[in-house]
């Protein structure tokens, strides 16, 4: 198989390896906060991956959110996250997934996220246009008469998903940034999985998307099926903090400048 049928089959395996783990119970161990969870699932679903990819891809190298490290020989690398949103995974939200992206020197060349209690699989690279669930997804395309979602609508006009631990918020260096490009949309929305959103910048169903220090297995996904889509992204760096951007063209450059707008320095 191809390496979009190879990672579609893998995201869709990891998700329902997951969602089976947690039918028969489980329990979570606190990370670095009360809201940042690790579950047995998702070592399971990322050790499940990390296998067949070295047995598929022996050549590639692999970066899993949960410490697979394997180095490459064929100047690529498939970055997996077995289970994005895992607090809500344990909390009994349907709104996480897993995820997988491949990048090479150019940076990511493909993106799948599967929603499993949703039944939703986005995937889209540089070589095949964002689907989601084998249909086209032409939400920045030109022509595309959609209000929310398209390449010229301004943020003032869209509903933007974004993400902020709590903590953080006291925090000016970050939540001065933060607080400018929130104010700066018509509605926020705060659902706790970065690559669900993403899947959902590309497919309209959210306008665009922002965040800060974002490692490459919350990023890598979901934008290869943004770009993929015909959207944009950016990154930008403000008060020290990089923060990752993705929506249409013209919302992702004003996004850009609130979140510089909010600079302390």
């Amino acid at each position: 198989m191809d390496d979009y049928q190879l990672a579609e089959a893998l995201v869709r395996e990891a998700g329902t390896l997951a969602l089976l783990m947690r039918q028969a119970g489980l329990e979570g161990r606190q990370k670095t906060s009360v809201s940042d969870v690790v579950t047995a699932a998702d070592h399971a679903a990322e050790a499940y991956v990390l296998e067949q990819l070295q047995r598929c891809r022996p050549d590639d190298g692999i970066l899993g959110e949960e410490g697979a490290s394997v180095a490459d020989t064929s100047g690529r690398t498939w970055v997996i996250d077995p289970v994005d949103g895992t607090y809500n995974f344990l909390h009994g939200s349907t709104y996480w997934c897993s995820a997988i992206a491949l990048k090479d020197s150019s940076g990511a060349v493909l993106g799948a996220v599967f929603q499993p209690e949703e039944d939703k699989l986005w995937l889209g690279g540089t070589s095949r246009v964002a689907t989601l669930n084998g249909e086209r997804l032409t939400t920045f395309m030109p022509g595309n008469s959609g209000g929310m979602g398209r390449s010229d609508t301004p943020v003032s006009e869209l509903g933007a998903a974004t993400y902020i631990h709590p903590t953080w918020l006291a925090d000016p260096v970050c939540a001065m940034p933060w607080h400018a490009a929130a104010t700066s949309a018509a509605a926020l929305r705060m659902f706790g999985s970065g690559s669900c959103d993403l899947g959902r910048v590309a497919d309209g169903e959210l306008g665009c998307w922002f965040q800060h220090s974002c490692p490459e297995w919350d990023w890598l996904p979901g934008k290869a099926i943004v770009l993929a889509a015909g959207g944009a992204a950016d990154v930008v760096r403000v008060n020290g903090l990089d923060w990752f951007v993705a929506g249409g063209t013209t919302a992702v450059g004003q996004l850009r400048a609130a979140l510089e707008s909010g600079s302390v320095g």
